[in-house]
């Protein structure tokens, strides 16, 4: 199999399913969006500091294969075979969450992104994951057909990223830069 096909060269692409849309259409636009998070969290995973977080990690990316199916789906075509998102995935970012904020102080300002690269990539990856959920509730809205559990996953899932990067910064001895609003 090529890898290049042509079929795109005039600016449409295949959804699953075989419908053809432009790929500027928002369903492009938000499966693309996760595409592009799920390489920040590779590189984020690939960070010697979260070597013991590397199986997480790998499961957050599974899971965003999973969105990037459900959105890349063609709408009419609903009996298509598809992987499912479960509660389950929603749990196990929130037990993550809890157990990484045991280990920190309370926040009492806003976090300035920085400090370290790898810290940085967190916070990358966070503002990447708001707006691939900024784009599943525009495709909602348009559409009308993305799972709300989808949107709870990216929404969890970027509170996660916010702790991952707070606790990456403690264990790399890195302060954190609050911003403290002028008076």
């Amino acid at each position: 199999m090529k890898v290049y096909t042509k079929t795109g060269d005039k600016g449409e692409t295949s959804l699953f399913g075989g419908k053809r849309v432009p790929k500027d259409h928002i369903r492009i636009e938000a499966y693309g969006t996760i595409d592009e998070l799920n390489s920040y969290i590779g590189l984020i995973r690939d960070q010697s500091v979260n070597n013991k977080r590397s199986d997480i990690l790998k499961e957050i990316q599974d899971r965003l294969f999973t969105i990037g199916a459900e959105m890349a789906a063609d709408p009419d075509k609903p009996s298509l075979k598809k992987p499912d998102l479960y509660e389950q995935d929603i749990e196990l970012l929130e037990k993550a969450i809890d157990q990484m904020d045991r280990s920190l102080s309370p926040l009492k300002y806003f976090i300035l992104p920085g400090g370290h690269t790898s810290v940085s990539f967190a916070h990358l990856g966070r503002t990447v994951c708001r707006r691939a959920e900024r784009l599943a509730i525009t495709l909602e809205h348009e559409e009308g057909i993305i799972d709300t559990i989808i949107i709870r996953y990216l929404n969890r899932l970027s509170d996660y990223l916010f702790v991952l990067s707070r606790v990456m910064a403690k264990e790399l001895g890195v302060e954190e830069n609050y911003w403290v609003p002028r008076k």
